[in-house]
């Protein structure tokens, strides 16, 4: 059993849907994103993605482009990231850790090692958005190795033919991308998200999860309410982008926003029962 399979087996016997939060490593510079890491356990998070600053981030909106640019800029590399998950597990043992990112930074550290020092640095599972199953032969093999769940990506658009490759070749959750588009651009409807579940279900036992276009406690609720957990990223990157200075820089008061944030998100999932 993972972190991740565990987490997710306690949140099924309470009865709720996870809070799996996003931001970007280093953003806006490593100490900041350091406290709000450690933060995010007690403020509510139940699972923490950290992403690996890319100049190219095909998927992501305007909002975590510029969070990703602002941790470039604090010298944010993915060695630093790992760093980071290292120095987490310190003082945390139980709370999963994804790293989400693209390929071309762990082919330029070098895959094999890459898994190999993610492992060992405590991350528990990937989501490697330009990499779909039909091009990870050179990383699949390595994260079973190393344990590390592999977490793929399902959109609207993943027709019927291609949705069971998708779901088998995926551990620790799936990640369902509720729009057609880049994040936190827009949002998917209530409807729209409990027509898309049974399709998954009647492929995957693992546990989903609702992401991209998430931003209100509500949605949140709701998504978390109708999957296994809800992933909100923008929303967070955006009130750390609002507390910023106007050069860029944390003020007194960003960890405290970014963390009460999160609080306001988890309570919401925390009050709302899961579908049955």
């Amino acid at each position: 059993m993972t972190r991740i399979a565990d987490r997710f087996a306690a949140l099924k016997a309470e009865g709720r849907g996870a809070l799996v939060t996003f931001l970007e490593g280093y953003d806006p510079d490593p100490a900041t994103s350091m406290a709000i890491l450690r933060g995010l356990p007690a403020a509510g998070a139940d699972v923490i993605e950290i992403g690996v600053p890319f100049t190219d981030p095909m998927a992501d909106g305007p909002s975590i482009q510029r969070g990703g640019l602002r941790a470039l800029k604090a010298g944010a590399t993915l060695a630093g990231v790992l760093a980071m998950v290292r120095d987490f597990r310190k003082d945390n043992a139980t709370t999963p850790i994804v790293l989400m990112g693209y390929y071309n930074p762990i082919l330029s550290y070098g895959t094999e090692r890459f898994c190999t020092d993610a492992a060992a640095s405590g991350v528990d599972g990937l989501i490697i958005v330009d990499v779909p199953p039909e091009e990870a032969d050179e990383v699949e093999p390595l994260t079973k190795a190393n344990n590390l769940d592999l977490i793929r990506l399902i959109a609207p658009t993943t027709d019927d033919a291609r949705l069971p490759r998708v779901l088998a070749a995926t551990t620790g959750f799936v990640y369902y991308v509720s729009i057609t588009g880049i994040t936190g651009t827009r949002s998917a409807s209530g409807a729209d998200l409990a027509a898309a579940m049974p399709r998954l279900r009647k492929h995957t036992d693992l546990p989903i999860c609702i992401g991209f276009g998430i931003r209100t406690p509500e949605q949140a609720a709701e998504a978390a309410r109708l999957s296994d957990g809800a992933v909100v990223g923008t929303a967070l990157v955006d009130t750390l982008a609002e507390s910023l200075d106007e050069n860029g820089r944390a003020k007194p008061d960003t960890v405290r926003k970014v963390l009460d944030r999160v609080r306001a998100l988890a309570e919401a999932i925390r009050a709302t029962p899961k579908a049955a």
